[in-house]
């Protein structure tokens, strides 16, 4: 079967009947596990998420030299760190001039109220998601701020492990970009198996069988969670009333796609 060469010259195979080359989001960085481009998504009014504009990623220091020049490659110019002061870790690697570090701190730990009011479990779960985005609104609108000006070139937005944190924001940037529902759950489940590798890596348990058991006792899926929670939201009168302006939102519907035809 003949190649097809996209836009941004990389091939795939052809598909017949198909205009869009399909490739695999999985990016191949060296020293991290759950990376992915959010490129090729299809959008409710038939558009596509753009590649190479936006990825989530599990925390970048663990990048090699090789991992680093892969990220610089893949057109990459700022990253956006959604961890917490305790969280964050140097890395021993230098990166790579011209990339620009934006942090915005997400879970807002001296929140006491609110963790203390969060059933046990339910953390590093998509079941949090809902509650977080009733109350930390205005933190969530901040992480989608970040990416909307975030100068031309690729953005990374990453937490840890690249799952519940960067989904949140994730979560927030598809539906902004109308990538239906279903899709933006399917895309949260690929870190399941992605992240089994960093946790072997990392001498920790799998956190799966965690999430599951909790899934499990509110009879539901992760699935079902972000696809409930995606279809109850209007994303962008959620982002708007938590403070984030017209410009901001047009310039992050428009990292991911382009004007509507």
């Amino acid at each position: 079967m003949d190649a097809h060469r996209d836009d941004r010259g990389r091939e795939g195979p052809a598909v017949p009947g198909d205009a869009a080359v399909p490739r695999d989001r999985h990016l191949d960085w060296d020293g991290c596990h759950n990376v992915r481009d959010l490129g090729g998504l299809r959008t409710a009014d038939g558009r596509e998420t753009r590649w190479g504009a936006l990825v989530r990623s599990d925390a970048p220091e663990r990048l090699s030299p090789a991992g680093w020049e892969a990220l610089a490659d893949h057109g990459v110019r700022t990253v956006v760190d959604l961890r917490n002061d305790g969280d964050w870790r140097g890395g021993t690697v230098s990166r790579p001039a011209g990339l620009t570090t934006v942090r915005v701190p997400l879970d807002d730990r001296g929140d006491t109220g609110f963790w203390a009011g969060l059933a046990e479990g339910l953390y590093g779960t998509p079941l949090y998601y809902r509650p977080f985005l009733e109350r930390k609104a205005e933190r969530c609108a901040a992480a989608v701020s970040a990416i909307a000006r975030a100068e031309p070139g690729g953005v990374v937005v990453h937490c840890m492990a690249g799952r519940d944190r960067t989904g949140l924001v994730i979560l927030l940037m598809l539906a902004l970009a109308g990538v239906p529902a279903a899709d933006i759950a399917a895309d949260y489940e690929l870190s399941t198996e992605r992240l089994r590798p960093l946790f072997v890596k990392l001498g920790e348990p799998d956190e799966s069988p965690r999430i599951q058991a909790a899934l499990a006792r509110a009879n539901t899926t992760a699935r079902e969670v972000i696809v409930a929670t995606v279809e109850s939201l209007d994303v962008e009168s959620y982002l708007h009333g938590a403070g984030l302006g017209d410009d901001d939102l047009t310039a992050a519907r428009a990292r991911l796609v382009g004007p509507a035809t």
